[in-house]
């Protein structure tokens, strides 16, 4: 079986890092499995770059161009949604033409157009996963509470002049198009997920199942905390909470309720800023160092892997309080650590922190709630146990095999198609 995975980015962002998880997940348990994608930053034989780079940038800068002349020439919401109005036919390459299924994962920023899926879909099996909504809504990536989805997109309250046929319902209108009497498969990453996605009259006629990301457990693994910390230049004499994020200012991961959090347990306890630290994984950490009432050390933005391996060995706690949230890599690669998790009741985390068993889940919003899981977790609980429930989390779901294994059937309904069941 050949699969081609395609998605913008090689190593950019979560929903790259679960491809590239999941293709080598796949090749480790006999499957034949390529990446395409826009943006290739690496010589690895089995992913490929789409070629004319000034092409690709014009594909992006011009579904920029048009939804910033939506959004009144104003940047403020650039680029919380897509459209999807240009991209690259993949159609007639040989990776395309060889390949048994056709894997989306995320294919924005002028990667695919809606026309592109559409002739995707006509001429090959599809199993599409969702890393957020955008499959199942006009132009967003995360609802943050709307319900237009439900039925059809307009009014959207992330445009300036919301109404009945604004950007969102002509977007609607045209991914009606796409999908039409077009039967694929649509994977979401979480239960949540799976359904929000159901709730969609884009996708009533669609296949949806939830499958997890997969992680590879040889790389990420317990190692010495100690030498970490000395590897990375933080105290060996501290505990050490941790925050990961692409980019920690985004206001989606909680950074506010985070500064509080610890703000609380500093006022609570003065001893606390003497014997507790912080470190910020991720771009613009400086910014948000200066605001934290115990001492914090930015890390910056780390590529590589074995350095981010490091990172999260070298915490005590993994904190991520985020607003909306699918199945944070982040949580994965920490509890894979044999680091507890402390994170809010939204999204997919509760499907991955089991309540006072491998961390602690917090009710959203609430910051009181957030500062009693980090001291549940360094002070109250058994850490020696919640860490060990970590990993036997990650090896019973988030297993490479595993997650494989349930790809390889879904892939093998695509090629043989079953009845679809919602």
């Amino acid at each position: 079986m050949r699969i081609l995975i395609v998605n913008t980015s090689e190593n950019t962002g979560g929903a790259a890092v679960a491809a590239n998880r999941l293709m080598v997940a796949l090749n480790n348990n006999g499957v034949k499995a390529k990446m395409l994608v826009k943006e290739k930053s690496t010589d690895k034989l089995t992913v490929v770059g789409l070629k004319h780079p000034w092409r690709q940038q014009w594909h992006f800068l011009w579904e920029r161009f048009c939804i910033w002349l939506s959004m009144h020439l104003k940047k403020k919401r650039l680029f919380e949604v897509d459209i999807a109005n240009s991209g690259t036919d993949i159609t007639s390459l040989p990776e395309f033409q060889e390949a048994d299924v056709i894997h989306l994962h995320w294919v924005n920023q002028g990667m695919l157009s809606l026309k592109d899926i559409r002739k995707i879909i006509e001429k090959k099996p599809v199993v599409w996963t969702m890393h957020d909504l955008w499959a199942a809504t006009a132009i967003c990536h995360y609802a943050r509470g709307c319900e237009q989805y439900h039925s059809a997109c307009q009014d959207c309250p992330l445009l300036p002049s919301p109404g009945k046929n604004d950007l969102s319902h002509r977007v609607w209108k045209r991914k009606e198009k796409m999908y039409e009497n077009k039967r694929i498969t649509l994977v979401a990453c979480s239960e949540w997920l799976a359904e929000e996605a159901r709730k969609s009259a884009l996708l009533k006629n669609q296949r949806i199942v939830s499958i997890p990301n997969a992680i590879d457990s040889q790389q990420f693994c317990p190692q010495d905390k100690q030498l970490a910390r000395k590897t990375l230049s933080l105290p060996t004499d501290k505990r050490i909470i941790l925050f990961v994020s692409q980019r920690v200012t985004d206001p989606r991961k909680g950074m506010n309720f985070f500064v509080e959090a610890i703000q609380r347990l500093a006022d609570a306890d003065p001893s606390f800023k003497e014997h507790t630290g912080v470190a910020i994984l991720g771009g613009h950490a400086e910014e948000v160092a200066s605001q934290l009432a115990i001492p914090a050390y930015p890390l910056g933005y780390v590529s590589d892997p074995q350095r981010i391996v490091q990172v999260y060995n070298a915490a005590d706690v993994f904190v991520l309080p985020s607003l909306e949230d699918n199945l944070p890599n982040t949580i994965m690669e920490a509890m894979t650590c044999g680091v507890p998790c402390v994170g809010f009741r939204v999204g997919g985390i509760p499907e991955m922190i089991d309540h006072q068993v491998n961390g602690y889940v917090a009710e959203v919003r609430q910051t009181d709630d957030l500062a009693h899981g980090i001291r549940y977790v360094l002070d109250e609980a058994d850490y020696a146990s919640l860490s060990k429930n970590c990993l036997k989390k990650v090896a019973s779901h988030y297993s490479q095999q595993s997650v494989a294994n349930k790809y390889i059937k879904v892939y093998n309904e695509a090629i043989r198609p079953v009845e679809y069941r919602r």
